[in-house]
């Protein structure tokens, strides 16, 4: 039985995640779930999983929990501390990062202190301070199993390779937008940016998938997870989304995962690693791979990932700036005080008027956020 914290239980992944629990009873257990926000649904997952403990983000909402869970034994927490702090627990052997954005830094990096486990699907994480978050995982023998698609197929390729990586191919669908002229993308509305063609997400993640923003975070988590050079990460746009992921090998052997677009196929794996459980969920069929397409992607038409390579090649807190920034404009973006076209030129402005850290702490980041997001708040009312 593996004890596990759902962080971000009432998002896209976390809701997925409590189905694959659900179909493996005898081999999960739900330590702790947290929500930021949705005391409704924590509510209800908490009286269907009967966890330790749950902590609602939104202390306002502290109350309505603790009152509807009074006749349960769940202990209620309520916090960013607490969010923080409950991973600490010596009950859980393993947390599942879902939180999105730079909010799930703290939580992963004490889960990681404390030697758990980390499935990781907070790719902003590694974005924001990879060089931290690795260090602290390898001092603490604390393992990192990634969630997204991308880099799980990437991590289940290379289970029983020893040798070292060539080269990684990352996998983008290309969007909603992947055929749109740069005409007809300054035309585009937040609808039209939230339907995305291969994946049902949350909103955020949505807009980065259209921006190809979210595709440069991954490019960066990758560098990380697998100690790669920027060179040895290529993306590759493959609009089916079948292929999610390659690993090109020192013989100039290519390995590939292919898959449905589930990402409970991810999670799963994450959570019976090293095994692999049985699974009911439907399969692939060769009829879906009749045409597989790939292609370059074009940085001029979504410039976020070659801004994402730059905060790559130039490290230091700039991925940090960046992310900020990213948030900032897609949250703008979200509530019509930015047309979709000049998301990539706030995080432009934000990396340009921002100083420099080459090799910062924790403290540096959290200053390195904090001022970011206030740089690019003040681009973006000057665009207005």
């Amino acid at each position: 039985m593996k004890r596990i914290a759902i962080l971000g239980s009432t998002g896209s992944i976390g809701i997925q995640a409590l189905e694959v629990v659900r179909s493996h009873p005898e081999q999960l257990e739900v330590i702790c779930l947290t929500a930021n926000s949705n005391a409704e649904l924590l509510m209800e997952q908490a009286k269907t999983f009967n966890p330790d403990c749950v902590v609602i983000a939104d202390e306002e909402k502290y109350t309505i929990v603790r009152d509807a869970l009074a006749q349960y034994p769940i202990k209620v927490y309520a916090g960013s501390d607490a969010l923080a702090q409950v991973v600490e627990q010596s009950n859980i052997d393993m947390v599942l990062a879902a939180i999105v954005g730079y909010a799930g830094l703290p939580s992963t990096f004490n889960a990681l202190k404390s030697g758990k486990a980390v499935a990781l699907a907070n790719k902003e994480t590694l974005v924001v301070a990879g060089d931290l978050i690795i260090k602290t995982a390898r001092e603490n023998n604390a393992p990192i199993i990634p969630v997204d698609s991308e880099h799980s197929a990437i991590f289940q390729c290379l289970v029983g390779e020893y040798g070292p990586v060539e080269k990684i191919y990352l996998t983008a669908s290309g969007g909603p937008f992947l055929n749109h002229t740069q005409n007809q993308l300054r035309l585009v509305t937040k609808d039209d940016a939230l339907k995305h063609p291969s994946w049902v997400m949350g909103e955020k993640i949505t807009i980065d998938c259209a921006s190809m923003m979210n595709k440069g975070f991954e490019v960066i988590e990758a560098k990380w997870l697998f100690d790669l050079k920027p060179e040895q990460i290529e993306v590759l746009v493959h609009p089916q989304s079948i292929v999610h992921s390659m690993v090109q090998l020192k013989d100039g052997s290519i390995k590939a995962q292919l898959g449905r677009t589930d990402m409970k196929l991810p999670i799963r794996y994450a959570f019976s690693f090293p095994e692999r459980w049985e699974s009911g969920d439907k399969r692939l069929s060769f009829d879906d791979m009749r045409l597989l397409e790939f292609r370059q992607p074009d940085t001029e038409k979504f410039p976020c990932l070659a801004l994402a390579y730059e905060a790559m090649n130039k490290g230091g807190n700039v991925p940090c700036i960046l992310n900020a920034a990213n948030e900032i404009a897609v949250e703008a973006f979200l509530n019509n005080r930015l047309v979709f076209t000049m998301l990539p030129k706030v995080l432009a402005a934000t990396m340009e008027k921002h100083h420099f850290i080459a090799n910062p702490t924790f403290d540096d980041y959290l200053n390195t956020n904090k001022e970011a997001r206030r740089i690019a708040t003040e681009i973006i009312r000057a665009m207005a």
